[in-house]
């Protein structure tokens, strides 16, 4: 692998772009991770690959202690310097890939890498592969980490399990991207502050005497309770909380009932709450546990709540943000960037940002010109593969900027 010369150009201020070999090269490892998609904590043979890949550069990777996910030191850590962390996540969802014409679909039924994953997986290969040769050159001043981490997807997130493994020591700041199908490919979004919400799960299960359709009187009726629950929770909340906080229930699950003249002893209702301040966040559990409460009592069922914790929302630190802001103008001007709104997505990478100062960056990766919105966690969800050269040289732009700081 060898990088481009110097240029006068935008790109080529800062050393470190992407040279078509490597390019072509890391279109081809991103492809072969989209036809062999694995599901959280299952991704072995993703982690074999770029395990693989990073030793071929000459580098030493760990694998992490569950077998999946790894993580990569370029330069020598420990001599003070503080490391410039680099994120990506390496999980796929479980749902099928309708990409039909598509030549490197999944080859896995009912898997696909929908949310862009795999391209975060290679933006970061490639970012350690060029900051890598710098540093053979003697021109990487400080250390960088490469984080690739399972399990995104599966509530509480793999970046907890990852952060008790130590992969944050010495770590002094951490960044990431993630794919923006709203987003031209060859720009990023960015935000100060909050860029994600809160995303908690919650079930809750009904009980009661069931009975006759003609006599529901002299029943607990677990339809109408389990209705109720469903329309006044989210409303009740919205009244017991600033509204500014986002804080909501949405419910993706309803089960009752199964013959339609008799009244069920059981149902179950399981949605997601999600929340756009953190404050709020921290006190959503008491408030949707009081609320459920209230609302199964005043129709007599008795209520069992599994509350489960997933991630707090990603809040970007104002240096680091600004980091990847210069990044971004130092390798394509700033017409290159644009202002990004808060999601109401959830993103593990929270739980970093809990430790160290970090920022997350929206990749675009939508084909100019294009009209359709290929939504993520959409079967038919695709990248614009020339999203890959930015994400790369926007990070080990970010590299040699802070090196400087």
């Amino acid at each position: 692998m060898s990088l481009e010369s110097e240029a006068d150009s935008p790109g080529d201020v800062l050393p470190g772009v992407l040279s078509e070999e490597l390019y072509a090269e890391l279109v081809a490892f991103r492809r072969d991770l989209h036809m062999h998609p694995e599901l959280g904590n299952q991704e072995f043979r993703t982690t074999a690959a770029i395990k693989e890949r990073l030793e071929k550069a000459g580098l030493r990777p760990r694998v992490l202690a569950s077998g999946t996910g790894l993580l990569c030191d370029i330069g020598p850590v420990g001599d003070g310097l503080p490391v410039l962390a680099m994120r990506a996540d390496i999980d796929a969802l479980p749902i099928p890939d309708m990409k039909t014409e598509s030549p490197y679909r999944s080859t896995v039924p009912d898997r696909a890498h929908a949310c862009g994953h795999d391209v975060h997986t290679t933006v970061v290969l490639g970012a350690g592969l060029v900051l890598a040769d710098l540093h053979r050159q003697g021109r990487l001043p400080r250390p960088v980490r490469l984080l690739f981490q399972p399990a995104e997807e599966v509530l509480p997130g793999g970046a907890a399990d990852a952060i008790q493994e130590g992969v944050l020591d010495g770590v002094g700041r951490i960044i990431a991207v993630h794919c923006d199908p709203r987003v031209d490919a060859g720009r990023i979004g960015l935000r100060t502050g909050p860029i994600t919400s809160a995303c908690d799960r919650i079930e809750v299960a009904l009980d009661g005497p069931g009975g006759h359709t003609a006599r529901p009187h002299l029943t607990t009726d677990l339809v109408t309770a389990a209705a109720r629950v469903a329309v006044d929770v989210p409303a009740l909340i919205g009244r017991r909380v600033d509204t500014r906080s986002g804080l909501a229930v949405t419910w993706g699950r309803i089960e009752c009932g199964h013959a339609p003249n008799v009244i069920p002893q059981h149902a179950e209702l399981s949605g997601t709450v999600r929340c756009l301040d953190l404050e709020a966040w921290r006190q959503a559990p008491d408030v949707v546990y009081a609320a459920v409460e209230e609302v199964a009592t005043l129709h007599r069922a008795k209520s069992e709540i599994n509350y489960v914790r997933g991630v707090p929302p990603v809040v970007n630190d104002p240096v680091i943000t600004e980091l990847l802001r210069d990044a971004m103008i130092a390798r394509s001007g700033s017409d290159s960037i644009e202002t990004t709104e808060q999601s109401l997505g959830g993103e593990d990478f929270s739980w970093y940002l809990e430790h160290v100062p970090g920022a997350l960056a929206r990749l675009g990766v939508r084909t100019p010109g294009e009209r359709t919105v290929r939504d993520l966690h959409q079967g038919d969800f695709d990248a614009d593969e020339r999203a890959i050269t930015v994400g790369v040289e926007l990070f080990t732009a970010a590299a040699l900027i802070d090196a400087t700081r």
